[in-house]
Formats: structure tokens, sequence, C-alpha cells
């Protein structure tokens, strides 16, 4: 029977530093490769034993896991947020690389998702729409501040349209300030262009895929919020039941409570009402988060089965906010369960049971 080896990656642009750990934690090897396959491939190929690897999400995370996935017995990219043994004590390459062996020995990493290469067309284009989506809303934020800047009305879409471009920088007279607003309409234009370029590729690639079809049956989930979901999600087996995904949504409840119990008389006792503070999870995909919020909002002012949905919900007296989260809920629940299935939507799939 083969060892265990495990192998811990500290990645940087030019070199990794590499910690071998064999199975009672003992130190056996530390090399320092240069960030090239060969010499990644020649490493990991000399350690005997069963290799299980781990290294932390970044920049080469991507590259390094096609590279690795089919050569060990067990690859683990990590979270760094959740790594907290890296920020305590001396700090060094070797010393992260070490660590992050230690803790894949003991099973006490948080892993992050990748490997789903039917989809990776899909992922890429999605991150090209959604930035330039970031982008374009930066440059438009940027552009309001001018006018706003100089007390210069600018409420709604109208300083964004063509028929007024030269109404409002005229506002602002012949001066520097004019100018830095003419530039922020060329760049705004620009991010325009590129952002309807990368959502008529997303939705071209989109059509290829079967889930398409099951998503898009689902009322207020259109072509491109399911494109969004097929290429953040790449495929629902990920997660075990509905929420798991409601958390990585955004759309789980998390209870936070702190000093339980009490000495009363002498005596350890439990509160009867302890003060616990109730939210959603911070920790998620913000752009999943926005499809099902805009679904959930769009649908509760719309007739149909998830607008009748949310005024059950209402009926019960459940507050506007906390039944349009439920919707949202149900939503995302819903296009699991038929993406899971593949199957279209079925109004049946809605009830009045809360999400």
């Amino acid at each position: 029977m083969n060892s265990v080896r495990s192998i811990g990656l500290d990645v940087h642009r030019d070199t990794i530093s590499a910690a071998v750990l064999n199975e009672s934690g003992r130190l056996t090897q530390q090399s320092v490769l240069m960030t090239r396959a060969a010499a990644i491939l020649d490493f990991i190929g000399g350690v005997r034993g069963e290799v299980h690897v781990t290294f932390e999400e970044g920049t080469h995370s991507a590259w390094l896991y096609d590279l690795l996935s089919r050569r060990v017995a067990r690859l683990v990219v990590c979270n760094p947020r959740k790594n907290a043994l890296l920020k305590s004590g001396s700090k060094s390459d070797a010393i992260d690389a070490r660590k992050l062996a230690e803790l894949l020995r003991t099973r006490m990493l948080s892993p992050v998702y990748h490997g789903e290469q039917s989809a990776l067309e899909m992922q890429h284009l999605t991150r090209s729409y959604l930035m330039l989506t970031e982008d374009t809303t930066r440059a438009m934020g940027r552009l309001k501040a001018v006018f706003r800047g100089q007390a210069i009305p600018c409420s709604g879409q109208k300083l964004y349209s063509r028929k007024h471009r030269e109404e409002f920088p005229a506002a602002l007279g012949a001066c520097a300030l004019r100018r830095r607003a003419e530039r922020l309409y060329q760049q705004l234009d620009g991010l325009q262009q590129l952002r309807r370029q990368a959502r008529r590729d997303l939705l071209v690639e989109c059509r290829k895929h079967p889930a398409a079809k099951w998503l898009q049956s689902v009322p207020f989930l259109g072509p491109l919020r399911a494109a969004i979901l097929i290429g953040r999600v790449q495929t629902p087996h990920r997660f075990r039941s509905k929420r798991q995904f409601w958390t990585y949504c955004g759309l789980g409840i998390e209870t936070r409570d702190s000093a339980e119990y009490r000495v009363v008389d002498g005596q350890l006792e439990r509160k009867k009402r302890p003060a616990q503070i109730r939210g959603l999870n911070w920790n998620h995909n913000h752009a999943l988060k926005n499809v099902f919020k805009a679904a959930a909002t769009t649908a509760s002012f719309s007739p149909g089965v998830f607008g009748e949905y949310y005024r059950r919900l209402l009926g019960k007296n459940m507050r506007p906010e906390m039944a349009r989260l439920t919707l949202a809920r149900k939503i995302a629940a819903i296009a699991l369960k038929i993406w899971k299935k593949g199957e279209v939507f079925q109004a049946e799939y809605v009830s009045a049971q809360a999400a």
C-alpha cells in the first residue's frame, strides 16, 4: 500500500515553494520551483507514494488545476480567506507551503470549486460580460458625480443619452472639468459597445447548452440570467441540496449569538430570550444573488404563479422584503431542481409552502 504524501504549494509569479509531508506530518522534502509546467511536473513525478496537492485560489489556480488534476490522487484548490493558520507566527514562502501541506494532511481546508470543462467557455464569457458591466456602472457613476459636484440636476438616465450630449457638458463651461466629462463620455461609449459585444457572444454560446432551455422555462429567468447561471454555477451537481445553493447565492440565513448563559443566584442558566442577530450570509456569489433578487422583484409585481405566490405570502402578514426573499429562494430552488433533473418548469412546482 502506497503511503500518502501531502504537498503544499505556495504559488507566485516566478517561483513556487513546495513542501512535502508524510502521513505522520514529518517534512520529507522542501523545494523551490520555477512557475513552469515542466518544472512542476518533474517535481510531482519525483514524489513517491499517493500524492495529495493543495494550493490557494489565485491568478494561476485555473492553470495549475488543469495541469495537475489528472496527475495526482487528490487536488484541493483552497480558499485563502479561510486559512487563518497562515496569518499566525513567522511568515515566509517555505513556512506557508508547509502550513498548507499540514492543513491538507489534516483535512482542514475549505475547497474552491474547479473543473467543469463543458462550461469553461461560458465561464470566461460570463466573467467578461460581468466585468464590463461593472466598469460601465463605474463610468456612469463617475460621470454623474462630475455634474452633481457642480449642483447641476442630472437625475435619471437623461444624462447618458446621446440627445443631450451637448447640453450637459455646456453647463460646465469651457474648463478642464468639461474636458474631463467629455473623456468620461468617450469611455462610457467604448465600454457600452464592448458590453454589447460581450452580451451577444455570451448569448450565442449559451444556446449550445441544453441547460439553457430548462432554465429559461422558469418565469423571469430570461436568456441573459440563464447564461449567467450556467457560467457561474457550471454544474448543479456541485450542490447536494437547495440550502447549499441558497448559501452560494447569498440567500442563506445566518444567526449570530453571544453570551447565551448567565449566572443567577450563583447558578448557571441559559437565557430564555437570547439576543440573536439574523441576516443573510455575506460570503456569496454576488452575480447570482443579483440574478435571483432581480427575478423575484420583477415577479412580485407581475401576474402568474410567482406573483400569486408572493401575494399569498403577504396575505400571511409577511413583510414585503421577507416575502421577496422567500420568493427569490423559491425561484433558486426550482431552478436547481429542474437543472438537475433536466426538465422544464411546471406550475405545480410553486406551492403555498415557504421556500
